[in-house]
């Protein structure tokens, strides 16, 4: 794949080039030493029962066609479609007497590399050798087991569709396709991994994408050469411009509605094979403040929702960072009787309270842990059952305050409002050290945290986007669609930040 590659080319081409020279020059020398395809039948199976390490599950047949031409069907058990293979492939080679390759499939490919055959037979295709011919025909056989559609586990909407992504990358390709049904949908696919080979392809409506971003995100791809590609996060720690932030610069999702909504925006989504999180890039700081279902509900609910995520997201930074330090530092900005109100309930409790915060921060964070990694029935019960637990119980006896266990569930549900659970837990990690700047300075500590924390998300690029447009730099036509979200017939172009080519989603009327 090069950066010079045209931007209309035909929908899933493959693009399977190496990551760089030095990789291509060891391909090539690969190449030149893997033995080529003998005329004889009985060498080209035993070469590719060696190259396998005569595998348990490589299945050869060896059949003789009507017109007495000898042929073998290379495949791996639990891969390939046997229903196929027996029903139509064997029967059409057995009934056959032309001397060329006739079967009833849709994908069929000669090719005279060994170590193509072998890449295709671990990808579920079966190879047909024939005697008296140096080469083989690959045929599209996959057929292992999938987990059917299902609704996402992570990003499930009151109102909205039930279809989620599975590990399968055809289905997931043709969840996309199903919901943008134009013609300019292009889907780019490669292989990643020196070994895994994990099929991946570059998404993106042709006409409507900045062609710098999606020449960026070729170029970024193209630097991966790894063993393994683990799955679509191992790709976003690879693609992500600052490794070192704690926010997320591309968004992980499950939901193919959510994708195709960012497609026509501009953006540029990663299908990702084995895994049911596909990535959606570049992404802003309010982009993750979004939901699908902001679109599907009135606007002017979606713009009351969306005011209260962006009040939790500020109450799980900062309510407990706040605590420490009015109590630590500035008693005299509390009225009165809540000042009495706190100082009673604090009675009795040994320690101060940055101890006290960061002690039951610390325990919610091990329950949301333990709830997670747990049985799903399992996991609900000591989530709710074990806060409860724990918090009446440290209040009995006396080792925080009742005060104290109300600030800490209330920044628990504001950071569970949030729709992105990887923005939460950025969030999670940032407060913290906000409750660490409170407890040394006080209301200066959190000041000066908060001011620290927008130099650096003014800072942030993905993928050329500045993290914090459309307010820096200021784009006032995508504030229709920011905090408030403006009546769909009024968000008629798309974001000016993408600079899109096609500017307008729908005709002024």
């Amino acid at each position: 794949m090069s950066d010079d590659r045209p931007a209309n080319q035909p929908a899933d081409q493959s693009v399977n080039q190496p990551p760089d020279q030095s990789a291509d020059s060891a391909a090539g020398d690969a190449a030149n030493r893997a033995p080529a395809f003998s005329p004889r039948l009985t060498d080209n199976t035993a070469q590719l029962r060696r190259m396998l390490g005569n595998a348990n599950d490589l299945l050869i047949s060896e059949h003789r066609t009507a017109g007495g031409i000898q042929y073998a069907v290379v495949c791996i058990d639990g891969l390939s479609n046997r229903m196929l293979i027996q029903e139509y492939m064997l029967e059409a080679l057995i009934d056959s007497e032309a001397p060329d390759l006739q079967l009833p499939v849709q994908e069929m490919r000669m090719t005279s590399s060994f170590d193509e055959a072998v890449i295709g037979i671990l990808s579920g295709d079966s190879a047909v050798l024939r005697e008296g011919c140096a080469a083989a025909w690959v045929v599209g056989t996959k057929g292992w087991s999938t987990r059917a559609v299902e609704e996402p586990q992570t990003e499930a909407l009151i109102r909205g569709p039930r279809a989620g992504f599975t590990e399968d990358f055809r289905t997931n390709t043709a969840l996309i396709r199903r919901r943008l049904r134009d013609p300019n949908l292009r889907f780019e696919t490669m292989q990643l991994g020196r070994r895994s080979r994990t099929d991946i392809a570059i998404v993106y409506v042709e006409g409507i994408v900045n062609d710098k971003i999606l020449q960026e995100v070729r170029r970024r791809i193209r630097t991966i050469d790894v063993d393994d590609v683990t799955g679509s996060g191992f790709v976003e720690q690879w693609l992500t411009d600052h490794f070192l932030s704690p926010f997320p610069q591309i968004m992980s999702t499950e939901r193919p509605d959510k994708v195709t909504a960012a497609l026509l925006q501009g953006k540029v989504g990663i299908v990702i094979d084995n895994t049911p999180f596909q990535l959606i890039l570049p992404m802003t700081f309010f982009s993750f403040f979004h939901s699908p279902e902001d679109y599907y509900q009135n606007w002017l609910i979606t713009t009351v929702i969306r005011i209260m995520r962006f009040g939790a997201a500020f109450l799980a930074t900062f309510l407990p960072a706040f605590y420490i330090a009015l109590l630590e530092y500035h008693h005299g900005m509390l009225p009165s009787e809540l000042a009495f109100s706190i100082a009673g309930s604090r009675e009795g409790v040994p320690f101060p309270a940055v101890v006290e915060a960061f002690a039951m921060e610390a325990t919610l964070e091990l329950l949301r842990e333990a709830g997670i990694r747990l049985p799903k029935p399992i996991g609900q019960t000591i989530g709710i059952v074990g806060g409860l637990v724990i918090g009446e119980a440290a209040v009995r006896a006396g080792v925080v305050s009742p005060i104290m266990v109300i600030i800490v569930a209330i920044t628990a549900i504001s950071s569970f409002s949030l729709p992105s659970y990887a923005f939460a837990i950025s969030l999670r990690m940032v407060r913290f050290a906000v409750m660490l700047s409170a407890a040394l300075f006080g209301l200066y500590g959190i000041v000066l945290s908060y001011i620290i924390l927008n130099i650096h998300i003014a800072n942030l690029m993905s993928f050329g986007i500045p993290y914090s447009t459309p307010f820096a730099p200021t784009f006032l036509s995508d504030w229709k669609d920011l905090i408030l979200r403006a009546p769909v017939r009024l968000i008629t172009s798309r974001p000016d930040m993408m600079k899109t080519k096609d500017k307008h989603r729908m005709k002024n009327k």
